[in-house]
């Protein structure tokens, strides 16, 4: 199945070709109203636990095991995996995530995850 993926900070402005807007966050970002996130979906539930965020910390170093373990952690949320997948099926969605790092967060891994590349 071909689909078409984003990942964009959630403090970005919204943009015309963003598409379905799904927060995938467990924990709402500061500082951003609901009307300026303008989502589609806050899929908390895809979120990683508490426990693996708190591990990861969001050190570069940690980020080859951090997705391994997201991995395992997604392959067992079958229900919110496949509200997300079912999103995709009906038209672009543009992961938003509230971390400052670009590079090594949850959303990227997640895109990483679907894709089936990591």
């Amino acid at each position: 199945m071909t689909f078409e993926l984003a990942v964009k900070r959630v403090y970005e402005p919204p943009a015309p070709d963003d598409g379905q807007r799904v927060l995938v966050d467990r924990i709402w970002p500061r500082g951003v109203s609901k009307e300026s996130a303008a989502l589609t979906l806050w899929l908390k539930d895809i979120a990683p636990s508490d426990e693996l965020r708190k591990w990861f910390g969001h050190e570069p170093a940690r980020w080859a095991e951090f997705r391994k373990r997201y991995a395992v952690e997604l392959d067992g949320n079958g229900e919110a995996v496949a509200q997300l997948r079912g999103l995709l099926g009906k038209g672009k969605v543009t992961l938003l995530y509230g971390a400052h790092d670009e590079a090594h967060n949850n959303a990227v891994a997640l895109a990483g995850y679907l894709r089936g590349t990591g």
